[in-house]
């Protein structure tokens, strides 16, 4: 009757860590809402005044991402790996019209899929591919 209930016991425990490491956590650093600085010819100002952001924080669901260029919400899955990899996937959003955001959304939504590497710098996270295209974020809780 032993064996039984060790045996129980150890198989409920690896249900119960094979669970808990099925959710993608975001590394801390990783962690907050980042508004987009840097993107290909969009200036600063068009993007800041859109609200361009990708939010990592804890808003979010684990291994999960909210964006939004100045109109459309944009959400997927998204791993940040302890390599400096990145894969952003499972990409949609709300399909709304919008004169001024669409270039500027039309573009980072077909760039993100392509991002595979990501690292951070002091409040900056940059994310680039393998053709040397990149995204620029700044942290938005920093003054």
């Amino acid at each position: 009757m032993k064996k039984i209930i060790s045996g129980f016991i150890a198989v409920f425990a690896l249900v119960l860590l094979a669970n808990c490491t099925t959710q993608t956590k975001f590394p801390e650093n990783i962690k907050r809402e980042w508004m987009l600085v840097e993107f290909q010819d969009f200036t600063k100002e068009s993007m800041m005044n859109n609200k361009a952001h990708l939010d990592l924080s804890d808003q979010t669901e684990p291994g999960k991402f909210a964006a939004n260029m100045g109109c459309n919400n944009m959400f997927g899955s998204a791993s940040f790996n302890t390599d400096g990899t990145v894969k952003f996937s499972e990409i949609g959003s709300t399909m709304m019209m919008c004169d001024k955001a669409m270039d500027l959304e039309s573009a980072f939504s077909k760039e993100l899929p392509s991002m595979t590497n990501y690292k951070v710098e002091g409040h900056y996270l940059t994310l680039t591919n393998a053709s040397g295209k990149k995204m620029r974020f700044v942290a938005a809780d920093w003054d």
